[in-house]
């Protein structure tokens, strides 16, 4: 297993979690579908489970807030290494910070912002909780990206925000089916963007890819439980992929991995 033991660097990806309305059928779902077992996390903002994978966290499900009507939704948490300094920041770049930044028991600091499009993402600052130990593994997180129709405002944004290089890939990317930019920590790309054509009407939002053995199984194994397959399995410069749907309309993408 490719494990995580160190704080990940500011402005990296380093955790999802889905909202969900029922927590028991989002655990029989993703349970047999990536190999997680389920743990309790904080209850300071609602009741929360953390996806566990080998016996480490990888991931996290909460409860929506009844009659709200916000859909069912993964979002991409970054690491903070002061959740209150990134939100101001967030408001200073024309974003909106919605919820924090709270304390989530001693498991670190929250805040859910969205950038100048809506997409809505996630800040973490780990204290006794880190963020995700392992990546890229079969049932693990494996990559993150931000759909949107402006990929260089997008670009600007989250550069300012984070602090760290947002890079254009170029003109030949989409034709490629690549990102449009790469947003790099250290010089290692760690989170892309791609442009409006990916967003097949959808609203601009960051969408979470997990790795598994086998797409084909992965998206039958979906369809099985009751999820649905949205697109694919295809093959793509990053592997084969395909585009699913949990049975309460969470959108997520398996990723074919060769650990």
């Amino acid at each position: 297993m490719t494990a995580v033991t160190t704080r990940c660097a500011q402005g990296s990806p380093c955790w999802v979690s889905l909202m969900a309305r029922d927590l028991g059928a989002a655990q029989e779902f993703y349970g047999p579908l990536l190999g997680w077992e389920f743990t309790a996390g904080p209850v300071r903002l609602g009741r929360y489970l953390r996806a566990t994978l080998g016996g480490v966290p990888v991931a996290g499900l909460g409860l929506l807030p009844p009659g709200l009507g916000f859909p069912v939704s993964w979002t991409t948490y970054f690491a903070a290494d002061s959740t209150d300094e990134l939100a101001q920041r967030v408001r200073a770049c024309g974003g909106t910070v919605a919820v924090g930044p709270l304390q989530a028991d001693e498991a670190g600091r929250v805040a859910i912002v969205s950038d100048l499009s809506g997409a809505v993402f996630g800040l973490w600052e780990g204290q006794e909780h880190a963020g995700w130990q392992a990546v890229g593994v079969p049932g693990a997180p494996a990559w993150t990206e931000l759909l949107t129709p402006e990929v260089g405002a997008a670009a600007a944004f989250y550069g300012s925000v984070f602090g760290h290089q947002v890079a254009r890939v170029g003109p030949q990317a989409p034709a490629r089916c690549e990102a449009d930019a790469l947003l790099r920590v250290d010089g290692r790309p760690v989170a892309g963007i791609r442009g409006a054509a990916g967003l097949r009407g959808g609203p601009p939002r960051w969408r979470v890819q997990f790795a598994v053995a086998d797409v084909a199984a992965a998206a039958g194994a979906a369809v099985e439980l009751g999820g649905r397959v949205l697109a694919g399995p295809q093959e793509s410069p990053y592997g084969w992929l395909a585009r699913l749907s949990d049975p309460e309309g969470g959108h997520f993408t398996v990723v074919q991995s060769g650990a």
